[in-house]
């Protein structure tokens, strides 16, 4: 049976490097029926509503095996709706954002880092519980429950047991935060029982940025995980060590339906432009293959990726060249084909 993917193009440089993305795909005889929808700030400009996603996109999505998510813009309003990312996170209870972070050769050849974050994505300080108490402060509610932290400590440990890594660190700081991130930390403590094979480990969040710049390595062949903001933060400043954000291509999922994003902002200057890093949004959206279905595309871009960023020669201006967006992806395109025909 036929998979469905809604894909949502988005804002700014969005619809340029989601067109990259399927370009990929579809050289790469993918059979996923991948249908493009709209969402994000600029359509709700045009058309209003209480959202930005538009109610013939949340059908499409809900008719879909998964969603792809090109870069959209969130406007720093308190009248603008929740982001596209966070409504689809709470929506489809999407737990796990999940960011790999691994160095290129090139890119890094005095360091190599291969760990993955673990971002709760449904509560904490997203939930967007806030109150004005006068005219001059206003509070924000971190919302935390065992069944949140339950689940996403489990899948972190379920991907760490898969994968054969022998260590979890989990980032809090509940020498403050006593009660919302002890359920937190209570969670990861009984996974542990549960899993005695793999190592725990704690570091409040602000050491934690600092052994990021410091001392990366460390982390080497482990999990990551924390609650929402924590990690949103720590995994932005982890991929600062390997190369550009437009690296770092991410999944969210739930126990039924996920969708794949690049991790990055929709860089409207850039737009037009045809400029921009496709890496993240073309890896993203070899990883939403793998998910439904076809790992032998997945691995195949992957590669390919890994030998254009090596290579150097078609690369776009923030990892060290002067390749479009267009150029960056086609090269990659062309090897992946290549691969799958050996």
């Amino acid at each position: 049976m036929t998979k469905k993917a809604a894909v949502i193009k988005g804002d700014g440089t969005g619809p340029e490097l989601v067109n990259a993305m399927l370009h990929v795909l579809k050289e790469c005889n993918t059979q996923i029926e991948l249908v493009l929808c709209e969402a994000g700030s600029e359509q709700w400009e045009k058309h209003g509503g209480q959202t930005y996603i538009p109610e013939e996109t949340q059908k499409i999505m809900e008719e879909s095996d998964a969603c792809y998510k090109g870069p959209t813009t969130t406007i720093p309003s308190p009248d603008a709706p929740r982001s596209v990312a966070v409504s689809t996170r709470q929506k489809f209870e999407l737990y796990a954002n999940i960011r790999p972070i691994k160095t290129y050769d090139r890119l890094s050849p005095d360091k190599k880092l291969d760990f993955i974050c673990f971002r709760e994505a449904t509560e904490g300080l997203y939930a967007g519980i806030e109150l004005s108490i006068s005219d001059d402060a206003a509070i924000a509610i971190r919302k935390t429950t065992r069944k949140g932290c339950k689940r996403i400590v489990d899948a972190a440990f379920d991907w760490a047991k898969k994968n054969n890594l022998s260590k979890v660190t989990a980032i809090t700081k509940r020498n403050i935060l006593k009660r919302t991130d002890g359920i937190f930390w209570g969670e990861v403590e009984r996974a542990a029982r549960e899993n005695p094979e793999i190592e725990i480990e704690e570091y409040y969040i602000d050491n934690m940025a600092q052994q990021l710049v410091k001392n990366p390595e460390r982390f080497n062949n482990s999990v990551l995980i924390s609650t929402n903001l924590f990690m949103d933060i720590i995994s932005e400043c982890a991929s600062g060590n390997i190369g550009s954000i437009g690296n770092v291509y991410s999944a969210n999922m739930g126990d039924n339906y996920a969708m794949f994003e690049p991790a990055h902002g929709s860089a409207p200057k850039y737009k037009g432009m045809d400029k921009v890093n496709p890496t993240a949004s073309v890896l993203s959206g070899a990883w939403m293959a793998e998910y439904l279905g076809e790992p032998e595309i997945r691995d195949a871009v992957f590669a390919a990726t890994d030998d254009v960023i090596n290579e150097g020669k078609y690369v776009t201006y923030d990892i060290g060249g002067n390749a479009t967006t267009t150029q960056m992806s086609d090269a990659i395109a062309t090897i992946a084909k290549e691969k799958l025909r050996k």
